[in-house]
């Protein structure tokens, strides 16, 4: 293609695909402009960069997300207690509005035509990203490669690409010993693909880069403690290290540590892909599993029990399925976490956990604004509470349910019985 095609902002990662993407952008008559967001991952961006401009990029722009990335989706995240299938945190969703974000102020400022990135055609990326783009900046124009036949056809496979950075001198670090793909950030690592594929194989121990097996984590245990104050960490002791910890970052790179030295937060699962298909995917998540625990349990202490159903029901299944899907700059997304200040208001206090070989167990818990009254609930005292008036409760909890057993019996089914309710008489 001779002619210029326009400007193209790259997501680049330094490896092979996106290397290959970088160069194939040019030889289409694109100029390409690289972009990486730093996001936590264990990276050499200088080596990025320097590869970047080898393989023909004319700019190459770093951007620093870190704070970002927790204070305005892994917090959020933290406080409606986000899971998706019951399994997985959302690391590697939670970090795609930030980059998408990153990337579009970075295109703005330097007058790109085009955003572009290596997403494969099966995955959840390429959706999160590109509606990202288009929550942001409506009239952006987005190159998906491995949508495109005149690429996925002339690379249908990775010895295809080899080729190819042969051919465009393109340093490729081989990576047969570890056939799976990574994405990694300050929230988590996840691994695909390859043998993963698979889902009998056990992944062997050399694929997990964060942290201890639970097998080789310290004998011995060790004791934190996390203040919440609205939802939010706030403070992080480690009486062992004589260490306490108050900035946002700060904290979730403790706990990280913590997590990744007691063989916490390792997830094996098979989920289902926005798209429609079923993946296996291995994940750590070590900081992040850890908070979790803690958040859960202060709620127990001190969340209205009405307004943790509906939080439960609504806002944290809501708000996982919208990172899961990508819909993050949408107004459902804004309506879903306009709800989650209000809910967080009583969650104050202090959390005291235990880690030990892969587990967080809460020792104990403290809050000024406690709802559990222990005097109301012991079984040694009254505490202000009359057991007569249970009578009462119990007799106007009853009455549709005798009604429903009276109407059983008039269509001769004789109540209910335990072939019934265990299937068996």
């Amino acid at each position: 293609m001779s002619a210029k095609a326009g400007r193209v902002l790259l997501a680049y990662s330094g490896g092979l695909d996106t290397s290959c993407i970088l160069a194939w952008l040019i030889e289409q008559g694109y100029e390409v402009y690289a972009f990486m967001a730093d996001v936590g991952q264990e990276e050499d961006f200088e080596a990025a960069r320097k590869k970047a401009l080898a393989v023909g990029a004319k700019k190459f722009f770093l951007e620093d997300l870190k704070r970002e990335f927790v204070t305005d989706l892994i917090y959020p995240a933290v406080q409606a207690n986000c899971i998706y299938e019951n399994v997985y945190l959302l690391g590697t969703s939670l970090a795609r509005p930030v980059i998408a974000r990153g990337m579009i102020e970075v295109a703005d400022r330097e007058g790109c035509d085009f955003v572009s990135h290596g997403c494969t055609g099966k995955g959840n990326d390429q959706v999160r990203f590109e509606l990202a783009f288009y929550g942001l900046r409506p009239d952006i124009k987005v190159v998906a490669p491995w949508r495109l036949p005149e690429f996925y056809n002339r690379f249908p496979g990775r010895q295809a690409l080899l080729t190819y950075a042969a051919e465009k001198n393109i340093p490729v670090v081989q990576t047969a010993s570890k056939p799976w793909s990574t994405d990694e950030n300050l929230f988590h690592i996840s691994y695909e693909a390859g043998i993963l594929e698979d889902p009998s194989i056990t992944p062997p121990d050399d694929m997990w880069k964060l942290t201890n097996s639970p097998e080789n984590a310290p004998d011995l245990a060790e004791r934190i403690a996390i203040e919440f104050k609205q939802g939010l960490p706030v403070k992080v002791v480690v009486p062992a290290d004589a260490k306490e910890y108050t900035d946002a970052v700060d904290i979730f790179v403790a706990l990280n540590a913590l997590g990744r030295k007691h063989g916490v937060g390792r997830i094996d699962i098979v989920e289902n892909r926005f798209i429609g298909v079923k993946s296996r995917g291995c994940y750590e998540s070590p900081g992040a599993t850890i908070l979790r625990a803690a958040h859960v349990d202060l709620e127990g202490l001190t969340l209205d029990r009405n307004v943790r159903a509906l939080r439960d029901q609504f806002t944290t299944v809501a708000f996982s399925r919208i990172l899961y899907n990508g819909h993050y700059f949408t107004p459902e997304r804004e309506f879903i976490t306009s709800a989650i200040p209000t809910s967080q208001r009583t969650v104050n206090g202090i959390v005291r956990l235990k880690l030990y070989k892969g587990n967080v167990v809460v020792e104990g818990r403290e809050s000024e604004e406690a709802l559990y009254d222990s005097q109301q609930s012991s079984m040694d005292e009254l505490g202000g509470f009359e057991p007569t008036d249970t009578t009462g409760f119990i007799a106007i909890e009853s009455i549709r349910i005798k009604k429903w057993a009276q109407a059983n019996i008039t269509r001769g089914l004789g109540g209910v019985t335990a072939k019934d309710v265990y299937g068996r008489a």
